[in-house]
């Protein structure tokens, strides 16, 4: 067992925490670089690992990568890796805005070995995080990694993201049966392929469609399902109008408008991001399904205004009640696996539920720079990223503010320590 102490630990290495990173190193603080490390539980980075089939696009402009949209001259931006792997006369020639998400992915992986100050450490799960005070007051964080490593620090960044949604119909059924988008890659390889089966996706945006389209290639033989609460799949708003709405400074004006104001633009911006596919995907599918019908073999299905009302084992199957919200009439249908596209659960992830609760805090309010409000006294601070749509807005789950965001959480970091050395003059 070792242990390290660090002034700012960031956990996970994913696009969130690996813009601070880049927005620490370019902010002429050698000293606050080099205190800062960035755990990954994995042994590389990967953006979203469980997702990333060769034809997938990035649904966001390369522009909003890491830096750009602050620091256009960065050596760190998406143009700089093509232009040093020797691929942006090829890329250029795509004419495109939308990388693939392979592409993307590649991209984090060399913003993370390309760092010259802050740290990447990899195979690090943090197991138990615990707050440390001195006289009351929050002093940092204790963290302890899965190999029995300790490393320390004074503030702490989660940039995790939210943890998968599993509605509780699906509740207790076995792994091997239903799984996640999420994990889908990880897992779809243990699903035999060697005789016909019948799959069933739940969900009708991005994610759900994607693992639909996959399952086709995936499980060659067999039968696929799609299950839709709504009438149809439907485009992402895409009106400029509305999109207006993830620039970086209107996370201002979101923050200062009242909550019930905000709860508004939220539900009206939900096929903006959450509830839609991409339009050429959703063409591309559409074209599917039509060549199945008029060619054959017709293996797929879509049941719209269809819910999932239970799910049950039975045997070596999946049985779900399916109910038609047109007719009312509910319906068992038999598969042998279920694959979840039912998004991210909507509340603060447990992990800073369990460090806000550790905290005595009933409820986790959040600053303008993305600061849990612990008291005025607090040495020590938790940073969350990516989990802050209520307060600043529905572009806080994507990359479309990382650059900005990463650059408020470092004038907050420098500020504080500021603060410090001004104390203790």
């Amino acid at each position: 067992m070792t242990v390290q102490d660090v002034g700012v630990l960031a956990i996970g290495a994913g696009p969130a925490n690996l813009a601070l990173a880049v927005a620490i190193e370019e902010s002429g603080s050698r000293e606050l670089a080099g205190d800062t490390l960035v755990l990954e539980q994995h042994e590389d980075v990967r953006w979203q690992r469980g997702t990333l089939m060769p034809w997938a696009r990035s649904q966001v402009s390369f522009l909003k990568d890491l830096v750009t949209l602050r620091n256009p001259r960065s050596r760190f931006s998406f143009l700089s890796f093509l232009y040093e792997h020797g691929r942006l006369d090829e890329f250029v020639n795509l004419g495109t805005f939308h990388p693939y998400r392979w592409e993307m992915s590649d991209y984090l992986q060399w913003v993370a070995s390309s760092l010259e100050r802050v740290s990447v450490r990899y195979d690090a799960r943090a197991q138990r995080i615990e707050p440390a005070h001195h006289d009351g007051v929050l002093t940092g964080w204790t963290v302890t990694l899965a190999n029995g490593d300790v490393i320390r620090c004074r503030d702490l960044v989660v940039g995790g993201g939210r943890d998968p949604h599993v509605p509780e119909v699906f509740a207790g059924l076995p792994t091997g049966k239903v799984l996640h988008s999420s994990e889908y890659l990880n897992r779809i390889g243990d699903v035999p392929k060697d005789r016909p089966l019948h799959a069933v996706v739940v969900g009708g945006a991005q994610s759900a469609a994607e693992i639909f389209y996959a399952l086709h290639s995936d499980l060659p033989d067999s039968r696929v399902t799609m299950v839709v609460r709504s009438i149809g799949l439907q485009n992402y708003q895409t009106s400029k109008f509305v999109n207006e709405a993830f620039f970086p400074s209107y996370v201002d004006e979101f923050y200062d408008t009242p909550p019930e104001v905000r709860a508004q633009i939220l539900g009206e911006m939900r096929f903006a991001n959450y509830a839609g596919l991409a339009p050429p995907f959703l063409d591309e599918l559409y074209t599917m399904l039509y060549q199945q019908k008029m060619l054959g073999p017709q293996r797929s299905a879509i049941k719209a205004m269809t819910e999932v009302v239970s799910a049950r084992q039975d045997g070596d199957e999946i049985v779900l009640d399916l109910h038609d919200r047109k007719t009312g009439k509910v319906e068992p249908v038999h598969c042998d696996l279920v694959v979840l596209g039912t998004g991210y659960d909507q509340r603060m992830p447990v992990m800073a539920r369990d460090l806000a609760a550790q905290l005595g805090l009933g409820d986790i309010a959040v600053s303008r720079q993305y600061r849990v409000d612990i008291g005025d006294a607090a040495w020590g601070a938790l940073y969350l990223q990516g989990v802050n749509e209520k307060t600043h807005g529905m572009s806080d789950t994507l990359i479309s503010v990382l650059a900005h965001r990463s650059q408020d959480i470092v004038n907050d970091l420098l500020a504080r320590r500021g603060t410090a050395e001004l104390r203790s003059a």
